[in-house]
């Protein structure tokens, strides 16, 4: 804040005698109070408001010492909040303090009132700290004698200038034309003049150093016929264009002559917002055609009147404009080595991923320049796809910032709200830029599958497009910025659950990912390595060092305690042991157990919710193993077929079955009935025979194409009474011609078999690349047997050995 004249005082104070008064200032060490924007004369009352810290403590002590005289000097830059000796005019005045006052209409801001007296210089500077102080000499000024006829003619042709402009001009007040016409000495009006009339800073400054009156008088009059000149061409311009100039271009006028006055008198319009808005914009790194535009729009704001509901809302605009980091990128860390090490310190497994990262590292670390890939990540809740976004922010010592598009359901999310809105603001994505700091964040789109599609407010998937389109996010335009904003350095990582519910053209811009679900394996050695220390602090039982659960422990909770394929729940039940081990030791003082195994884990989890399935045996005839994919893993299900007599023969499924599931028995009946002499069977079976299909767990959903085979195989068994070979199960899709298709979710079908007992497993010939893409330690203890056609399938599966107590099918002629 600075100091300025808020009051226009006329009267001397020192017995009245104004020639004693010019003279009243002593040599000698004195406060030196520094004013912004306000040059001081000799002889001049001045008002001072009270803003810097400095100039409260100097006023403070004048109070306790009235009759020490102070000097006031104007410092060169207005810009500079703290200047100090070598910011200041070489030329300034002693000055005798008056009083104190509180500004009217202001609560808690003071001012007060001064008389200069002399004019002074500094010759060294005796202290800082509280306020400036400095040892001052007077400098008497030269006064040409009083017949001077030359000075008298300067003088007299000075004050009728003076009285033209005051007519001239109406921002004159009355009273200081009053007191300019009754001043008679030469000195005194000249000082007045200077002080008073609208004249340049600098120019002032230069009054000021005229140490011989004459020319001061002689300078000041020549910029009083300039000032003259100015305001005469104003009054011309006016009077030309009087009969034009509609309400709007008068305010326009007049901001503009208001703008003008204050440039002149060295004040910054707009207050301080906009002089932090100026200083932020002078370090941008912004494109020309960013800069042009921010340019316009200052200047659309400094049309505006400070206190109208527009200008806030411009200034906002503006504020949020500078606020963008502009070409602002953080140096990527290209060191692979680190950067493996990062990824593999926080995650365990999700090899695609990290592989995917790791190239796109050693692809920069070769061109030096690169646009980011646009990732989506896909797999079920809870396997670490979000928090996989941080670590590759860590690896590459990106900033990382996270949206999340569950439920958007409004356009102006993504793009923001056009100006024109009360309330507008920028969307999701320019928001998190700012967030970030940087224009190269890792970005983290979570749930991208679930923004709400075609609503009245528009389509923000559609909105996403432009975001994570390669070729069109270098200048991506918000609606509110309504500028180009380039998004190419920005790593986009998309999450999601169910791709199905991606529109296709969002889904072909990015680069999908599966993050598949984790083994019993995976989750045990997550479990060891990052929950079970992450949940040990977490319950204060950080400094129990033999604390641990035992493998078979952990393996108990995954199987019996949870069912999911991340960890989430896992780590909830593993928080569940160790808040019930705390407990127990702040009740006893001690922990029961230090080692968690299978003996005390249901003392501390309760009964397991869950089981896992069994293989059951080749007992009984129509019972077929299969294998199925679900959110939580792999299953095996049990599909059954059972026969019974009937005049009119149909088909009943039950089990909760899908129309996928369905079809797949209808196509899997109709294969069998196709080929009843390769089973050799009866054809008429089937018109006195009803044949019941179920699968297991009726309240649980199933459907999908995978148990072709496994319906197949389970009616031709029931109608052949033969077994099917013990530890086997299968999975594929059928066809009407017995072609055997490959399914999804091997590797969780696998892991599912292996849990089950299972030994051998057939699937289609197509499947046998995911099963070499599987780790060698996933599929030890388990052969698999590759089919190409149903029959392969009952070649292999039904053995020649009847069930105990086979039925006899007699057929009714």
């Amino acid at each position: 804040m600075s100091q300025q004249n808020v009051g226009i005082h006329m009267f001397t104070e020192i017995d009245g005698d104004i020639d004693k008064m010019l003279k009243a200032g002593q040599e000698g060490d004195v406060p030196v109070l520094i004013t912004r924007n306000m040059v001081n004369f000799p002889g001049v009352l001045t008002t001072v408001t009270i803003a810097r810290d400095a100039t409260r403590q100097l006023v403070k002590y004048i109070e306790k010492h009235p009759q020490e005289q102070f000097a006031m000097f104007c410092q060169k830059d207005v810009n500079i909040e703290e200047p100090d000796a070598s910011d200041l005019c070489e030329h300034g005045v002693l000055a005798h303090f008056l009083k104190v006052f509180e500004m009217p209409g202001q609560q808690n801001r003071y001012a007060f009132i001064a008389q200069s007296l002399t004019r002074c210089k500094i010759t060294n500077v005796v202290s800082e700290e509280p306020f400036l102080r400095a040892h001052v000499v007077p400098i008497p000024e030269a006064a040409p004698e009083k017949d001077d006829l030359e000075y008298n003619t300067i003088l007299s042709d000075l004050r009728k200038r003076v009285v033209e402009y005051m007519n001239k001009s109406d921002t004159i007040p009355f009273e200081l034309q009053l007191s300019l016409h009754s001043v008679d000495n030469s000195e005194m009006f000249l000082n007045m003049v200077s002080y008073y009339m609208p004249i340049k800073l600098s120019e002032k400054m230069k009054l000021l150093a005229c140490d011989d009156l004459k020319m001061r008088a002689f300078e000041l009059l020549q910029i009083m016929n300039r000032e003259i000149q100015y305001a005469n061409l104003r009054l011309d311009i006016q009077n030309r264009t009087q009969h034009t100039i509609n309400d709007e271009q008068k305010q326009y006028f007049l901001r503009q002559q208001l703008k003008s006055i204050n440039k002149e008198l060295g004040q910054q319009d707009g207050g301080p917002e906009k002089a932090k808005l100026l200083e932020k914009a002078k370090n941008k790194l912004w494109p020309e055609k960013i800069k042009e535009a921010f340019e316009k729009e200052m200047d659309r704001l400094d049309q505006m009147h400070v206190n109208s509901a527009d200008y806030n809302t411009q200034l906002t605009y503006l504020q949020q404009v500078v606020d963008l980091p502009w070409g602002e990128y953080t140096n990527d860390n290209l060191d692979l080595k680190r950067a493996e090490k990062v990824l593999n310190k926080n995650h365990y497994g999700m090899e695609k991923v990290k592989e995917r990262i790791l190239e796109y590292i050693a692809v920069l670390s070769l061109r030096g320049d690169l646009k980011s890939p646009i990732l989506c990540l896909f797999g079920p809740p809870g396997v670490g796809k979000t928090s996989l976004g941080k670590s590759i922010a860590d690896a590459l010592q990106r900033k990382y910032v996270r949206v999340s598009l569950g439920g958007l359901h409004d356009e102006a999310e993504i793009r923001g709200h056009r100006r024109t809105y009360v309330g507008a603001m920028p969307g999701r994505i320019i928001k998190s830029i700012e967030k970030a700091g940087t224009s190269n964040p890792v970005f983290i789109l979570d749930e991208i599958d679930k923004v709400t599609r075609e609503t009245h407010n528009g389509d923000p998937a559609s909105a996403l497009l432009e975001v994570l389109d390669p070729e069109q996010n270098n200048s991506f335009h918000d609606n509110y910025l309504d500028m180009d904003y380039d998004l190419s350095k920005v790593m986009f990582i998309a999450t999601a659950n169910d791709l199905s519910t991606i529109p296709g053209p969002l889904r072909d811009r990015m680069e999908i990912i599966e993050v598949s679900g984790y083994t019993t394996e995976e989750k045990t050695e997550i479990a060891k390595r990052y929950l079970l220390p992450r949940e040990k602090d977490k319950t204060g039982l950080k400094s129990e060092k033999g604390l641990t659960i035992r493998k078979a422990a952990i393996e108990k909770i995954i199987e019996k305690y949870t069912r999911e394929s991340g960890v989430r729940q896992l780590e909830k039940q593993i928080n569940k042991v160790l808040r019930k081990l705390a407990f127990y030791k702040t009740r006893d003082g001690e922990l029961p157990y230090d080692k968690i195994s299978n003996d005390n884990l249901e003392d501390l989890l309760g009964k397991p919710p869950f089981y896992r399935d069994i293989y059951q045996g080749n007992s009984y005839a129509g019972v077929v193993t299969g294998l199925a994919w679900t959110s939580v893993g792999g299953e095996i299900l049990f599909i059954e077929t059972s026969l019974s007599k009937g005049k009119n023969a149909k088909l009943t499924l039950t089990g909760n079955l899908g129309d996928v599931m369905k079809e797949s028995a209808v196509i899997a009946l109709e294969y069998v009935k196709a080929h009843t002499k390769y089973l050799n069977i009866d054809p008429r079976i089937f018109d006195s025979w009803n044949i019941h299909i179920h699968v297991p767990e009726g309240a649980t959903p199933k459907d999908g194409p995978s148990a072709g085979i496994t319906i197949a195989t389970s009616i031709a068994s029931a109608l052949t009474q033969k077994k099917v070979r013990k530890n086997v199960a299968m999975t594929g899709e059928i066809t009407l011609r017995g072609k055997v298709l490959p399914v999804g979710g091997i590797k969780e079908k696998i892991l599912a078999a292996k849990r089950a007992g299972i030994t051998d497993i057939v699937l289609c010939e197509a499947n046998r690349k995911d099963i070499e893409e599987i780790a060698p330690e996933y599929l030890k203890g388990v052969t698999f047997h590759y089919v190409e056609k149903v029959r392969d399938v009952w070649e292999y599966a039904l053995t020649d050995e009847l069930v105990d107590n086979p039925i006899s099918f007699t057929i009714e002629e």
